[in-house]
This record gives structure tokens, sequence and C-alpha cells, in this order.
């Protein structure tokens, strides 16, 4: 445990028996939550200390042993000058306790075990709720998913997010109460990220990191590097190998392509870039694409691959609604529209130029 974290669970021990002790009305309130609202931690830690607290029912164990019957009565604990700071305004870390005002000694003698029953009690559960906190904190949720070719699988993570991970992909997956890591080692998947702010959704892919709070975007590694599609919120793209670049905010509508260091973006209306998303739907729009592009769309999602054996047909611009599983279909129609010539060569389709007698 930090010396952060012991501090703020002071803190809130301090808060939760300023509350117990009474008198509580609403400026103590708003500065409680003041304090609350000013740092996630605080409300967290709060809330696991009053529960440790309630479970102890006010504390009756520890307390035991002051040389009183049952638990101290509410309200006696500001008689201390030991708590005095709580009962006069905002909390302080006590380092040690305030000198005692003189009294005879028979009432100082009456009154120090319970005060140090009561410091010890709050002590213990502080220390008690830091454990959780610590625990909790330092606990990762940790996954591995990988699909096969032609595959999809939906997963739902810890956080409330989900990941579609596409044809021949892997996501691993490392959550802890402050951060949201996953990693895409190789394929596609559309992230729907549930909105924190206290903890930034960071997948790490290719020396980048594509950052986003709520929102939905789907991230592709390709042979060129990286495609990243932004639907809905704002997605920031950050290189991990060289930090000096400039980051790169991507709304919603943003087609981005990365290659190294060099990054363009595309701005389309939302209708046009969600169609780089149909492959979640088992199919694929192609408007002017290359017929080099489109066979690489379509050798992603099957065994059969398509080859082409000559170089000037790769810039063939191809339209169309396809079905991923079927790129023979594809192949007919490019054969029909292009001088495309396909044969069967083991289990590839290899497309060449078509030749005059081939023609006739």
């Amino acid at each position: 445990m930090t010396a952060d974290h012991e501090q703020i669970e002071r803190e809130a021990a301090l808060w939760l028996a300023r509350r117990d002790a009474g008198g509580w009305g609403d400026r103590q309130r708003s500065a409680l939550e003041t304090w609350l609202s000013a740092n996630l931690a605080h409300r967290v830690a709060f809330l696991r200390l009053e529960a440790a607290w309630n479970e102890a029912a006010r504390l009756k164990v520890l307390a035991a042993g002051s040389g009183h019957e049952g638990v101290p009565a509410r309200g006696t604990w500001q008689d201390s000058p030991y708590f005095a700071p709580l009962f006069d305004g905002a909390p302080t870390v006590i380092a040690k306790p305030v000198p005692p005002m003189r009294r005879t000694h028979r009432a100082r003698t009456r009154r120090w075990p319970l005060l140090v029953a009561v410091a010890a009690s709050l002590l213990i559960v502080a220390g008690l709720a830091g454990g959780l906190w610590w625990r909790d904190a330092s606990h990762v949720d940790r996954g591995m998913w990988q699909t096969a070719l032609g595959a999809q699988q939906v997963v739902r993570l810890a956080d409330g997010s989900t990941a579609t991970l596409g044809s021949d992909s892997a996501l691993r997956v490392e959550m802890s109460r402050r951060e949201r890591d996953l990693y895409l080692p190789r394929g596609e998947a559309f992230f729907d990220v549930a909105h924190d702010t206290a903890r930034p959704f960071v997948v790490h892919v290719d020396g980048y990191h594509v950052i986003a709070v709520g929102t939905r975007f789907d991230v592709r590694r390709e042979k060129t590097g990286l495609r990243v599609v932004v639907t809905r919120g704002l997605v920031r793209l950050q290189s991990a190998r060289n930090p000096k670049l400039a980051a790169t905010d991507l709304p919603a509508g943003s087609v981005a392509l990365i290659a190294g260091d060099a990054v363009s973006v595309q701005r389309l209306p939302l209708d046009e870039a969600r169609e780089y998303l149909t492959w979640r739907d088992g199919y694929v729009v192609f408007h002017g694409t290359p017929l080099a592009k489109a066979v690489e769309e379509f050798n992603r999602y099957n065994a059969r691959k398509i080859v082409i054996a000559d170089d000037s047909l790769d810039d063939l611009k191809v339209g169309g609604h396809f079905r991923l599983d079927n790129s023979g279909a594809f192949v007919r129609l490019t054969q029909q529209i292009f001088p495309v010539h396909a044969t069967q060569r083991g289990n590839d389709i290899v497309l060449s130029r078509r030749t005059k007698a081939q023609r006739n």
C-alpha cells in the first residue's frame, strides 16, 4: 500500500468517525461531498471503510477492553482531545495526539483506555479497508481470445465493454481498477466501450496506442500497417514508438490509415464509415476498390485463396456487395466484367489477364 493510499484511508476514517459522532449538518455533508468528489479514490475508500464499519457493528469487538459495557455511545468521541480536529472543519491526517488539557489524574485514567480503544479501532479498520483497496487496486482481470479463419466471436469484458473479433484474430486483455489495456497481436476487432473517464480504454497495436473513453471503433492490422475506423465518440491515436509525435484525434466518421509514422485520415459520413464494418454481418462492400484490395479482403476470411498472377490487374476497380464466404461468386463476376481469366491451382484460384484465345 503506497503512502498516498494510506493517507486517503486515514482521511476516510476521520470523516466516518466525525459523521458517526453526531451533530452532522448541511455544512458537514457539503464538506464531505466535496472531499468525495475530488478524487474517485476518496469515494471508493470511504465506501469500503463504511462497509467495514457497518459490518463490525460500530467496532463492538474492537471497543471491548475499553472498561465500558457495550459500544461507546454516539457522540462521546468529540470530548477526546485526540479527535477534536474531527469536529471543527475539514478532516486532517493526525500524526500524533493533541496534548490533552490539564485534568485530574482520575479523569485521565478513566478516559485513556477508551481513547486507546477507539484509536486502535479506527486504525485497524482503516488498515483492513486499506488492504481491501490495495487488493482491488492491484488486482488485474486477464483474458485471451482467438478466432479461427472465417470465424467471429463477441467477447464481453469485465468493465461492461464488448469486443467483436474478426477472422483469424487474437485479443489479450488486462483490466485493473485504474487501467484498461488491450493488445491486438493479429487480425481485427470492433470495440463498443463502456464509459469510464477514470480508466481510459487503450488498445496497444503495432507500436500505437488507440485510446478511448466511451466510444465505438474498429482496429485492423493489415499488411501495410493499421486501419482505425471510428463510428461513435472520439478516439485518440498516439505513437508508442515515437511519443514526440503529436497525437491524432479521430471523431466519429474518421478512417485512419497508419503506415510507420505516417498517418492519413479521411472524414466520411457515418453511413459510409460503417460500411467498413459490414464484416460483422458476414459481407463486404466495395466502391471502386482496387482488385488487389478486394482480393485481400476475401483472403482474410477463406482458406481457398485468390491469387493475382498479373500485377497489371491489381488496380482494376470493383464494386458491389458480396458474401465474405462466397469468393467464387466474386471471381465469376470479375471474369464477366474484366479481361480476367480464373484457373484452379491446387487450393488457390489464380487470376490472370485473359488472352485473345481465351476470349474466343
